[in-house]
């Protein structure tokens, strides 16, 4: 089976040795996602719903890069350095998917890079 990397303008560049995403066959798994604008590579903003809704945006366009949405996601990581967001990651989250919703974790980190509140990671299982 052979790999390809997704990459797309429309989420930010890598800031690592690491690609956005990695498909193997039908499977992609997504590299952690913050709240980093693709064309500054700056933060959204300290507000954390912004800080959610770049991630999401950001999951949402490597998502597409790979040929699928977030519907295709079939398990996602989501890293929060306080848990007491969660109801707000909740809120955010049901814009981005419809059911059935993918498989997930929720954990409190004591930090993430750049200072950001949140990172999401993922793997997506394309169509066939």
């Amino acid at each position: 089976m052979s790999k390809s990397i997704i990459q797309t303008d429309r989420a930010p560049a890598a800031i690592g040795t690491y690609s956005q995403a990695v498909k193997a066959g039908t499977t992609v798994y997504l590299s952690g996602q913050i709240p980093l604008v693709p064309d500054t590579m700056e933060m959204v903003s300290d507000e954390f719903a912004e800080q959610a809704t770049q991630v999401f945006n950001n999951i949402q366009a490597v998502c597409e890069a790979a040929g699928g949405t977030t519907n295709d996601l079939v398990k996602i990581n989501i890293f929060l350095t306080d848990l007491g967001q969660f109801a707000t990651v909740n809120d955010i989250m049901s814009q981005y998917f419809s059911k059935p919703y993918p498989a997930r974790a929720a954990v409190q980190v004591s930090a993430l890079p750049k200072g950001a509140q949140i990172e999401i990671d993922g793997v997506m299982e394309l169509p066939e």
